[in-house]
């Protein structure tokens, strides 16, 4: 028999005592842990390597995470888990934006981290395609993983993609921002239920015809959103 080979895991951070750090606990974990100290590297080992996970820091030499984001994001699904040591909204809701999964603020607890890493990659383990299927005037094209709607591809993120799929399989039944967070991004603990909210204002975007008053994803008061289709 073969053993299981271990999850690749890319670290991309310079600082070598965080580095040193975050490779030592992941690899107890059981991940083979492959390093890059700038956005360069950082692309060169996930063409060469291709990780089951990146793990990207938001402030590097070179070519700053954003920007690795942004070119990794064109060229593979694989979740990204950005590490941001600065505190304003705006550069995580870019990060997310950009295609980034997931992120955390320094400094954060190797806990915490590692719970993350763990929900990713088990949210990208059960994402096995299952038949193609329609809600309203959305096809779902799940080998391809596309949505259209009335014949036109809707250009949705990863973490887009997740959510609406979900929304849709249980269309009708209202989910608070906790259950989705535990549901499509898998945290038991950790999640910031902004993250929702962010994530349902890009769909409505995509998918409502008067996106300000969203017929199709509503809020519930007091509950959180449900699906419409």
């Amino acid at each position: 028999m073969t053993a299981t080979q271990p999850k690749t895991v890319l670290l991309v951070d310079d600082e070598p005592t965080l580095v040193a750090t975050l490779k030592y606990n992941l690899e107890r974990e059981g991940y083979r842990v492959i390093t890059a100290a700038d956005g360069e590297a950082a692309l060169t080992a996930a063409r060469a390597e291709r990780p089951e996970l990146i793990i990207l820091d938001l402030m590097l030499p070179v070519m700053d995470g954003l920007e690795v984001c942004r070119i990794l994001r064109r060229e593979t699904n694989q979740p990204i888990l950005m590490l941001t040591a600065r505190g304003e909204e705006v550069d995580k809701v870019v990060g997310l934006e950009l295609g980034a999964d997931d992120y955390v603020t320094k400094p954060f607890g190797m806990r915490e981290l590692l719970a993350r890493v763990r929900a990713l990659l088990r949210r990208t383990a059960n994402s096995e395609p299952d038949e193609d299927f329609v809600s309203g005037d959305l096809t779902f094209d799940l080998k391809r993983r596309e949505v259209r709607r009335e014949g036109k591809v809707l250009d949705l993120k990863p973490k887009e993609m997740d959510l609406l799929l979900y929304f849709a399989r249980n269309r009708g039944r209202a989910f608070s921002r906790e259950q989705l967070l535990r549901e499509v991004w898998g945290y038991d603990f950790f999640g910031d239920s902004r993250t929702v909210d962010v994530h349902i204002s890009w769909l409505r975007q995509k998918i409502e015809p008067e996106p300000h008053r969203p017929s199709r994803l509503v809020t519930v008061r007091g509950v959180g959103y449900r699906f419409e289709g």
